[in-house]
């Protein structure tokens, strides 16, 4: 079984374009498209995509509100579909607010097709996705709002080395990097990782990014 994909995007060339790059590839499978965020909406509860190609700008429902209204109806579950969201533009509102609606990742279009094919292949996996340019408007974001309130998770629940593993997932190092330097085998590191999203309740590592800012345990200028 390849993984299977949703196409969002009111350009039907950028649909073709898309479904022409997935489909050339043998683990993937393009299930179904939608040109708003209402017929997405549809089409997820119907096509059953491991991963939803999402654009932000659309009529009807932005890529945004649609992604957020998934994660509420609970079609986004802890085993469902995630989305990538795909963008021109990498505005800082879009950024934030298609993180916290629930998306695992973001990139912007011009991306090439070989990184666009492994983005969909890493999302699909459980990975989190975040273009440098996406990361650092993250962080910017972060630091014009030092105020923003906390969020209410308890993060007492967490070991001190699943603190430590959270804050260098926040700074965005990878589970190899995380490995060095905490002098720790990689599995274990990504068994640290799995224990801190079950604990908080998150889907991925960009929740846990979200999160470490949002309850001040890793600020911009740490």
């Amino acid at each position: 079984m390849g993984i299977r994909v949703v196409l969002v995007d009111d350009q039907e060339l950028v649909r073709t374009g898309f479904r022409m790059i997935l489909s050339a590839e043998d683990d993937v499978d393009v299930v179904g498209e939608a040109a708003d965020g209402l017929e997405a909406l549809e089409v997820v509860a119907r096509a059953a995509p491991d991963v939803v190609l999402m654009d932000v700008r659309m009529p009807n429902l932005d890529g945004v509100e649609a992604t957020a209204r998934l994660h509420a109806d609970r079609v986004l579950g802890q085993d469902g579909p995630r989305v990538l969201i795909l963008t021109t533009f990498d505005l800082d509102e879009y950024v934030f607010a298609a993180l916290r609606a629930g998306a695992s990742g973001f990139l912007l279009k011009d991306t090439p097709a070989e990184e666009l094919v492994q983005a969909v292949r890493l999302v699909a996996a459980g990975e989190a996705l975040l273009a440098p340019s996406v990361t650092r408007r993250v962080i910017e974001e972060f630091a014009r709002q030092p105020e923003a309130s906390a969020s209410e998770v308890d993060l007492s629940v967490l070991t001190d080395r699943e603190g430590e593993v959270l804050v260098l997932m926040a700074r965005g190092l990878s589970n190899a990097e995380i490995a060095e330097r905490l002098y720790l085998g990689e599995t274990t590191v990504k068994t640290h990782v799995g224990r801190v999203l079950m604990k908080l309740h998150l889907r991925d590592r960009v929740q846990a990014v979200v999160l470490a800012y949002e309850t001040g345990l890793v600020t911009p200028s740490a």
